[in-house]
């Protein structure tokens, strides 16, 4: 059981902490990346030894953020996730293993975080993680530098749409005002993260474009890549997750939903909804989970299989809240 911890008894952990080892999760976001390198970058400015690790690579995109990366070169004193609600997500690659099961402090901001961690900094009304390690980060008496507000500009920006989802807040837009003033390159960090798209990126969409489908009388689309598509697209894992945001983005529908088969042949199903709509009630009784509005799952068997699960749950949150064709 975990023990909850506010702001200040989680800076003053860190302050009071050496050779700290930030973990984040597989198929690393903005925000988890975004987090890890502003605390590396925390620590370091107060002289602590510190450093990031990943299951899976930085994605090309975010490569900017520049973390120390760890390979081994010291006994952490002290393990830090951020950004990851549950030990399934850390992935076991690598050294992960070895320092997931060991988790003394997560700072994570998904109500469904279920407590893994010794302790445990949680705020489901920050828009981001990012969004509460500023505050962590600001008790812990440290002068934001230019580099600290990329990177927690990048998780804020990308866990929120550009500001553009139903969990941006008037405090999300005060954080990034403050992180704008410290330095944020924002007009370059909104161009790189949102109005640029690799050609595998461009690919991919082409090719899950070509697989839209409707159902539930038109509430839902749904879009899907296998992995051989995948492998042929040759976009980068990070530029798959922007696909989440084809099928709801279509006139009338409510719930959009994008499955991608993974190399071991499961399907990760990324659900996007409409205002109204719970996407943590799809995902969550297929074993998954995230936010109201961007939730996931991950199933086993074949595509028609993962189909008919995720559209019987979509259709039974849909008929409970109401919405109609």
């Amino acid at each position: 059981m975990t023990e909850p911890l506010n702001v200040e008894q989680a800076a003053a952990m860190l302050r009071n902490a050496d050779n700290i080892l930030i973990l984040c999760h597989k198929n690393p976001d903005g925000d988890t990346i975004g987090c890890g390198s502003a605390l590396y970058y925390a620590l370091a400015s107060l002289g602590k030894t510190a450093a990031v690790l990943c299951s899976d690579p930085i994605p090309r995109r975010l490569s900017y953020t520049r973390p120390r990366l760890f390979r081994g070169e010291f006994e952490p004193g002290l393990v830090v996730a951020v950004d990851v609600a549950g030990t399934q997500l850390f992935g076991d690659s690598g050294l992960m293993p070895s320092y997931s099961r060991r988790v003394d402090l997560c700072i994570d901001h998904h109500a469904g975080n279920n407590g893994y961690a010794q302790y445990t900094l949680l705020n489901p009304e920050a828009a981001a993680a990012a969004e509460l390690l500023w505050e962590v980060i600001e008790a812990m008496g440290v002068q934001l530098d230019s580099q600290m507000a990329d990177c927690l500009y990048t998780g804020l920006a990308t866990d929120t749409g550009c500001f553009r989802f139903a969990n941006t807040k008037a405090k999300t837009h005060r954080v990034a005002a403050r992180l704008m003033e410290a330095g944020a390159r924002v007009e370059e960090l909104n161009t790189l993260l949102f109005a640029t798209k690799t050609r595998g990126q461009m690919e991919a969409e082409r090719i899950a474009r070509s697989h839209l489908e409707y159902a539930l009388d038109g509430r839902c689309a749904l879009i899907w890549l296998d992995r051989d598509e995948i492998e042929a697209s040759q976009a980068d894992p990070s530029d798959l997750e922007e696909l989440a945001a084809l099928p709801i983005g279509i006139e009338g529908v409510k719930i959009g939903l994008t499955f991608r088969q993974q190399p071991g042949g499961s399907w990760r199903v990324s659900i996007r909804t409409a205002n109204g709509v719970d996407a943590v009630a799809v995902a969550r009784r297929l074993g998954g989970g995230g936010h109201l509005r961007a939730s996931g799952c991950e199933l086993l068997g074949t595509l028609d299989n993962a189909k008919s699960a995720v559209l019987a749950e979509a259709k039974a949150v849909l008929d409970q809240s109401g919405e109609e064709a």
